[in-house]
């Protein structure tokens, strides 16, 4: 049995998008999913939410991460702390509608201060995955610029759908099949 920990999006939580449903498919099929709530989601604090997130995993080897939005970069954070040659590497990273860079929203800015240690997050999972949709509206200034970014630096594969918006509780998106099946490749 494997672990998935998920970090959700800015002002959410467990029950809301497509987060229950991911849980009860994975879980249908023998895996442990987790995911917390993040302390204040509508004003997140990135070492609050790192402490939350980091306190889910216990076995790299056998735990995908899953990170939505900023949860995404909740996420990255994560692996970029973790030395894999001491604890070895995550199983593998799905990255949903996650921003590569800051998108212009003044509350997550402190998620992006510093920048990445691409090399070290590369090296901190054995897979990554990014899924977003070409029209994404928060993924500022094109979506498809995110993807490149996360597939030159993290030598991620992505799946790109035409359309979605942001995978966001807003849209009311209950169920992400893609998110299900790209968890469901990381695991095998």
């Amino acid at each position: 049995m494997s672990r998935i920990v998920v970090s959700h999006e800015y002002a959410s939580g467990p029950e809301h998008a497509w987060y229950p449903h991911l849980g009860a498919e994975l879980a249908g099929r023998g895996h442990e999913v987790r995911i917390p709530q993040l302390p204040d989601p509508e004003t997140p604090q990135p070492a609050a939410w790192l402490k939350t997130l980091a306190a889910e995993v216990d076995d790299p080897a056998d735990t995908v991460l899953v990170g939505h939005s900023i949860g995404g970069v909740n996420v990255l954070r994560l692996m970029e702390q973790h030395d894999p040659e001491i604890d070895g590497a995550y199983a593998g990273a799905l990255l949903v509608a996650t921003p590569a860079h800051e998108v212009g929203y003044d509350v997550l800015a402190g998620f992006f201060e510093g920048g990445f240690d691409w090399a070290h997050i590369r090296r901190a999972a054995a897979r990554i995955r990014v899924l977003v949709a070409a029209d994404d509206p928060v993924l500022t200034p094109d979506p498809l610029g995110h993807v490149r970014l996360f597939a030159a630096n993290l030598r991620s594969t992505a799946l790109v759908t035409p359309e979605g918006l942001h995978f966001s509780r807003l849209q009311e998106r209950a169920e992400l099949h893609e998110a299900v099946a790209l968890v469901s490749e990381l695991l095998a």
